[in-house]
């Protein structure tokens, strides 16, 4: 365990969402910053790396940095990670995953590199001790992260445990949901402020809607969960009280104005079931409505939304004549409204035939997606239909 007052820490995200992570990683103490894509790497105090996991609507995780060294090859990264002091970061009766991604790698099979990180700090183990941490894929008690580039490699410490986005809300699930901190991105991109109406016309199974719930009344999206720096020897009891006592008292409750709609009724089903399990019941008003039929539930407001992707050829087709349908409605119905659509699908602003004033590259895991932003005013921004 490092005796260095601050520590180094590296915060992956969605792909798209570095910058606003940076900001928000800037207000929790976090000090040199650094944006790389898919991620933020950062130094600070413990009180930071907590606070991020507690905190944060945008990281996926929060790693601590162990170590870094060079390798060309598997016995070049078993003896650097055997050369960590393992026993003087977490207890051999902690279970143990070992993690390994990379990029440009020389090495030929990643599985038998993972293998390689594990043995290493397994045996580790047994040289200071007399045994070896068991494995445990499915809930571990530490994780380590091994990052590969071509000839550098990192080793880490999980603070959070489970991924960040699993903010244990969700009950019912629906096909291809958003991943919660993708979700709470895509609000901010949005500008949206609590006093704002804000509508998810195609609300699914409720993420956007729980994230927007979230950020109005300040829910710190890790209250009342766990987190893997709690099994670390590092673990400051003390400091940790006191953020649990924090984040249980959210600042800045308000009244909100929410409002979610879409057709299927097993989707309106499961945003209910996932909103009151998030504690949200009643504050977002709910009901079954088609897009291009519903009228705004106010004079001017933020809508957003996440329209199928049309990634088979029969619902590209029919997505093909949505647009075109989608524009007209917003028109008829939507004037004074921001509108905000993710999506994959890059035809969508030349078909819905409206003028994006914003186009906001993100990622949904690998796949790649706009936030598209219309500004609707009556009368204008009208493009002529396509050539066919």
């Amino acid at each position: 365990m490092s005796s260095s007052p601050s520590e180094t820490f590296f915060a992956p995200c969605p792909r798209g969402l570095e910058a606003l992570l940076e900001a928000e990683l800037g207000a929790f103490g976090a000090r040199e910053a650094r944006t790389v894509p898919g991620g933020v790497a950062f130094e600070g105090y413990w009180e930071t790396c907590y606070r991020a996991n507690v905190f944060s609507r945008l990281a996926s995780r929060v790693l601590w940095k162990v170590t870094e060294f060079n390798y060309r090859n598997e016995n070049d990264l078993y003896a650097a990670t055997r050369a960590v002091d393992w026993p003087n970061y977490f207890l051999v009766e902690h279970t143990l995953r070992v993690n390994l991604t990379a990029i440009r790698s020389p090495l030929k099979s990643l599985e038998f590199a993972t293998l390689k990180v594990k043995d290493a700090l397994c045996d580790r183990f047994r040289d200071a001790t007399g045994s070896r941490p068991s494995v445990d894929r499915a809930r571990p008690d530490v994780r380590v992260h091994a990052f590969l580039d071509a000839a550098r490699g990192t080793l880490y410490l999980d603070t959070s445990g489970e991924a960040l986005f699993k903010r244990g809300w969700r009950r019912a699930r629906i096909e291809a949901p958003l991943r919660e901190n993708l979700a709470a991105g895509i609000i901010l991109l949005t500008g949206w402020r609590p006093d704002e109406p804000l509508l998810d016309p195609m609300c699914g199974s409720g993420t956007l809607l729980s994230e927007a719930a979230a950020i109005a009344l300040g829910r710190a999206p890790g209250a009342g969960r766990s987190f893997g720096f709690e099994k670390l020897a590092s673990f400051e009891p003390a400091l940790w009280r006191r953020l649990r006592e924090e984040a249980a008292h959210p600042a800045g409750r308000r009244s909100v104005r929410l409002y979610g709609s879409d057709l299927d009724d097993a989707a309106l089903g499961a945003a209910e079931r996932n909103l009151a399990a998030a504690g949200f019941e009643g504050l977002v008003k709910l009901e079954r409505a088609d897009l291009l039929q519903r009228a705004a539930p106010a004079s001017e407001g933020v809508m957003v939304a996440n329209p199928p992707y049309g990634e088979r050829t029969g619902e590209r087709e029919e997505l093909a004549s949505f647009y075109p349908k989608l524009g007209d409605a917003l028109k008829q119905r939507f004037a004074g409204w921001r509108c905000y659509f993710f999506t994959s699908d890059l035809r969508l602003p030349k078909l819905i035939r409206l003028e994006a004033s914003k186009r906001t590259p993100l990622y949904n895991g690998a796949l790649e997606c706009r936030l598209y932003e219309f500004r609707i005013v009556a009368g204008g921004h009208r493009k002529p239909a396509p050539r066919v």
